[in-house]
């Protein structure tokens, strides 16, 4: 009888253990695929006024998580993940919206965008002429 306890106790830990606890993730719609399945999307964007990162210092830095859902420190995460998936993460890809109206006032802003993409390095960095410019480009994405 005691080692049929002790391998009820070890079997119900090593189930605990791998399986977790029956908890409300554990008892979530099966149909829902878990987070793990998707390839990580997040991102750590800065921006500072300079000739070049190496010279600028950061005034403002944001996090972006894109999959499963948006979600960080990003202001306009919703759209900023939205205009990522629109040109496949290919940040060099965002466009300069129509309609903005900029001075050609030289006052560089530098942004920096690091971390990862579905599964893949992310690095860029991006003088623009003003703060002006920096939010025509991809502008939900920079727009923090």
């Amino acid at each position: 009888m005691r080692n049929t306890a002790r391998w009820a106790m070890t079997l119900g830990l090593t189930a605990t253990a791998v399986c977790g606890p029956l908890s409300g993730a554990a008892l979530a719609d099966p149909g829902q695929a878990p987070a793990a399945l998707y390839a990580p999307s997040a991102l750590v964007l800065t921006v500072g006024h300079g000739e070049s990162a190496a010279d600028a210092t950061p005034e403002r830095a944001v996090t972006l998580t894109c999959f499963p859902a948006p979600s960080g420190t990003h202001p306009v995460a919703g759209s900023a993940c939205a205009e990522l998936r629109g040109v496949g993460g290919d940040i060099h890809a965002l466009t300069a919206g129509g309609g903005a109206v900029c001075t050609k006032q030289y006052d560089p802003v530098v942004v920096t965008v690091d971390g990862v993409w579905q599964g893949k390095r992310v690095s860029y960095e991006r003088v623009f002429s003003n703060d002006c410019v920096k939010n025509a480009h991809g502008s939900g994405v920079f727009s923090f």
